[in-house]
């Protein structure tokens, strides 16, 4: 929508005093300025709020409410909690088992490698909410990424519990 200024023009008084024999003042209407103004619809729509600067510094990035410590974390419970019950279902071995027989280096690996994977968007200034769209939002990561850390922290729970697999 183009949106354009009406000219309004306004004659201004301008006082000019004259010396008669009379000592009459007159005035006379001879300057005109013009004004612009906008057109009453244009004035009703709101203007958008200006973008938030994205900080990418170190300790913002990183920071306890900043954009990366609960959606790495969430990201690496989501793959801790699919590797953990496939492992389980083909080889029968509960969690604590599979990480007291050599998952630590395997998943040290994994957290590097995710970790950085999701910090280098981050450290560009790009962060989900911008890329996520449909079924897939940055909404739906997190809330994944809560049910996957609970679901392993329950999974392991009750293996210690019972003192044996899940499945």
């Amino acid at each position: 929508m183009a949106v354009t200024a009406t000219s309004v023009f306004m004659a201004t008084p301008v006082a000019r005093l004259t010396t008669t024999p009379s000592s009459t003042r007159t005035v006379n209407f001879s300057v005109v300025r013009c004004m612009s103004q906008p057109p009453q619809e244009a004035s009703k729509i709101p203007t958008p709020p200006p973008a938030p600067k994205i900080s990418t510094k170190f300790s913002d990035v990183l920071a306890f409410g900043g954009p990366a410590p609960e959606r790495i974390n969430g990201r690496l419970a989501m793959i801790g909690f699919v590797s953990a019950l496939a492992v389980e279902l083909s080889s029968g071995e509960g969690v604590l088992s599979q990480i007291s027989h050599g998952g630590v280096p395997a998943f040290v690996a994994t957290s590097v490698v995710l970790s950085l994977a999701s910090l280098v968007p981050l450290f560009k200034g790009v962060r989900a909410e911008s890329k996520s769209s449909g079924l897939m939002t940055s909404d739906a990561e997190l809330w994944n990424g809560r049910a996957a850390m609970l679901g392993l922290v329950a999974l392991a729970f009750t293996e210690f519990v019972t003192g044996s697999a899940l499945v």
